[in-house]
C-alpha cells in the first residue's frame, strides 16, 4: 500500500528528518511543524510506491519546505506592535487605505485579488491556488508582478 510504505519509512527517517529540519530552522518547534506538512504533503499527492522512493521525496519536501517557511516573511500582529517607542505616530486608517490603493493601482483583478489574500489574509500560495482555481506557479507569477507594479508606483510616488 501506498500510504503503509510513507509512513514506515518516516517513521524509521524521523530522526534524520528531523535533525535536517533543524539545520534549516534553527527551532525545534519549526522544525517539527516541518515534519508534519512534509507527510501531509507527500500523503496529498498520492503517497509512494517504494521505500526508496519515499526516503528520496522525504528529503526533497522536506528541504523545499523548510525552504519555504524561510522565506516567508516573519510577521507580527499589528495589536502586538508598540509603536510608540519604534517612534512612529499611528496614521488614520483612512490614510492608509488611500496610500494602499495609490500602490496597487494598475494591477489587474486577478492581482489585486491575489496581493489582498496574501497581504491581508496571511494565506500561502497553495491555499491561493485552490481557492482561485489556479496553478501555484501561476499565482506566484501574478504574485510577482503585482510586488514589481507596486515597487514602481512606490518610487513614483517618492519621486
Amino acid at each position: 500500500m501506498k500510504t503503509d510504505n510513507l509512513t514506515y519509512s518516516f517513521m524509521a527517517l524521523r530522526d534524520k528528518l528531523h535533525r535536517s529540519a533543524l539545520a534549516y530552522l534553527k527551532d525545534d518547534e519549526d522544525a517539527r511543524d516541518a515534519l508534519q506538512d512534509t507527510f501531509f504533503n507527500i500523503w496529498k499527492s498520492g503517497g509512494v510506491e517504494s521505500d526508496s522512493e519515499a526516503r528520496n521525496k522525504l528529503f526533497a519536501v522536506l528541504r523545499n519546505v523548510c525552504i519555504d517557511r524561510l522565506r516567508r516573511p516573519r510577521t507580527l500582529p499589528l495589536a502586538d506592535v508598540d509603536t510608540e517607542q519604534m517612534g512612529v505616530a499611528p496614521q488614520p486608517y483612512e490614510d492608509m487605505e488611500k496610500c494602499e490603493l495609490l500602490l496597487t493601482s494598475g494591477l489587474t483583478d486577478v492581482q489585486r485579488r491575489i496581493y489582498s489574500l496574501v497581504t491581508h489574509d496571511a494565506m500561502d500560495y497553495d491555499e491561493i491556488a485552490a481557492r482561485l482555481g489556479m496553478s501555484v506557479e501561476a499565482v506566484r507569477m501574478n504574485m510577482s508582478r503585482a510586488r514589481k507594479k507596486i515597487r514602481d508606483n512606490y518610487k513614483l510616488i517618492n519621486k
